[in-house]
């Protein structure tokens, strides 16, 4: 059910609002939604040209004129290249089945905006959302005229989210980073925990060029009272996320891990460790066996977040309602389709590993596949086992940084698989569903904006 809006606490006092900048008052969802467009989005210029200094002063301008609410709850902040839109999602649930009312701000959304702010990993509601777009509108003239600059989408998302939970007094937040650590727009708070499920090569033409600079920009959210739960394995890299000033660090592997990782009917059955002890056969309700990673890295940060052991009854309970949208998501069973936002390498090789070992079938699956700028497609395809794939559909999502679906098709094609171009997301699974055939098996990836539509049209999802 989604979050009700509790009355409202005053932080601060305003100024009038300068001469030629009047408070916006945003009326209707549809009102906030088009003021949200109004405003840069990073999301849909990655890999362009332009670029500007990393910076948090339109970020802390913005939380002071609210009156600093993101202070006012404990934080677990979550970062990482892989697998932290997952791992939040399971903190949430592990953390609400102790009985606390937990708020998360993740990013990019799959179905609608209001999906970036949660509460039980439930996303607000329409009036919800549109009044807690409207408090950032007022106070916006003020952050413009202190910077000389608009906020950024992510830095409004952001802001509301912090600004909604303390008003809806939660008792936890989880926070996702939006890309990389130390300069993004979450990053104005001084986390309780602070994870980092690893360190990849991803958006590296902005955080990088290395791996050692993605490492440093990640390790960006530990603060001096930071309980570290560190799930990269790389000893160079750790060395670098162990080196920032913290109140104390678990690393996978030796404070805590998967023990035991077996695929059930539906799902996996695992064995974790902490240094608090071990749980013992906890059901996940979802595919892939890295997503047992992912559950031992919420375990651990739960445990570190309340300084002791949860009850192995209450982590089971905890998983037993997890859902994880586009992550290996089953949504479709004649023919079986398979959505996965997955949109690196790395995904794409964990993907396929589910894919052809624990689903494999006699005829081979079809796969619809889009991609983003700067991505470099091949490399992704060739992760996926592309040419194992009876049939592949190059497509784009509508989308600004979608790769045209026949620039990606002919990529494609140089890969020696049988390549068929649709223009688009809908077209490409219909297409598809003709192709498997009823018994067949459609993996549709390559993008979270692709996984979007894709859900949109098969279970009516966004709007």
């Amino acid at each position: 059910m989604a979050s009700a809006r509790p009355p409202r606490r005053a932080r601060h006092r305003r100024k009038l609002a300068p001469t030629n900048q009047l408070p916006t008052h945003l009326a209707t969802y549809a009102e906030a939604t088009l003021w949200l467009q109004e405003h840069y989005n990073l999301e849909q210029h990655l890999g362009g040209s332009a670029a500007e200094p990393p910076s948090l002063q339109r970020m802390h301008a913005l939380m002071g004129m609210l009156g600093n609410p993101q202070r006012e709850i404990p934080a677990i902040h979550v970062t990482g290249t892989n697998g932290k839109g997952s791992t939040s999602r399971m903190l949430v649930g592990l953390i609400a089945a102790t009985g606390l009312d937990v708020g998360s701000y993740t990013s990019p959304h799959i179905d609608t905006v209001n999906d970036r702010i949660m509460i039980a990993n439930q996303a607000i509601d329409d009036v919800s959302f549109t009044q807690a777009l409207s408090e950032i509108a007022e106070v916006e003239p003020w952050v413009i005229e202190a910077t000389g600059e608009r906020p950024s989408y992510f830095e409004v998302m952001c802001a509301a989210a912090y600004n909604w939970f303390a008003a809806s007094a939660v008792d936890v937040n989880v926070i996702e980073v939006g890309m990389g650590g130390k300069w993004d727009a979450t990053n104005v708070i001084d986390a309780e925990v602070a994870v980092i499920t690893n360190i990849g090569p991803d958006h590296m033409e902005i955080i990088g060029p290395t791996l050692t600079d993605v490492a440093e920009e990640k390790s960006g959210i530990i603060s001096a009272q930071s309980h570290v739960i560190n799930g990269e394995t790389s000893e160079q890299l750790a060395e670098i996320i162990a080196g920032k000033q913290h109140r104390d660090i678990w690393h996978r592997h030796q404070h805590f891990d998967v023990l035991e990782n077996r695929l059930a009917v539906g799902g996996r059955l695992v064995d974790f460790v902490t240094p608090f002890g071990r749980h013992e056969e906890v059901f996940l309700p979802v595919n892939g066996a890295y997503q047992a990673q992912n559950a031992a890295t919420a375990v651990a940060a739960a445990e570190a977040f309340f300084g002791r052991q949860l009850d192995t009854a209450v982590i089971s309970e905890a998983f037993h309602q997890l859902e994880l949208p586009a992550r290996f998501e089953i949504v479709q069973r004649e023919p079986m389709i398979i959505i996965d936002g997955a949109h690196n390498p790395a995904a794409a090789s964990v993907v396929a590993e589910t894919l052809f070992e624990d689903f494999a079938t006699n005829e081979p699956p079809v796969l619809v596949i889009g991609a983003n700028k700067p991505r470099d497609p091949l490399e992704f395809f060739n992760a996926l086992r592309g040419p194992q794939f009876s049939r592949v559909i190059a497509t784009a999502a509508d989308w600004p940084r979608a790769i045209p679906a026949d620039e990606l098709g002919q990529t494609l094609k140089n890969s020696g698989a049988q390549v068929e171009v649709s223009p688009t997301v809908p077209e490409a699974i219909d297409q598809a569903i003709q192709l498997a055939g009823d018994g067949g098996t459609i993996l549709v990836a390559g993008s979270l904006y692709v996984a979007s539509e894709a859900r949109s049209q098969l279970l009516g999802t966004s709007r």
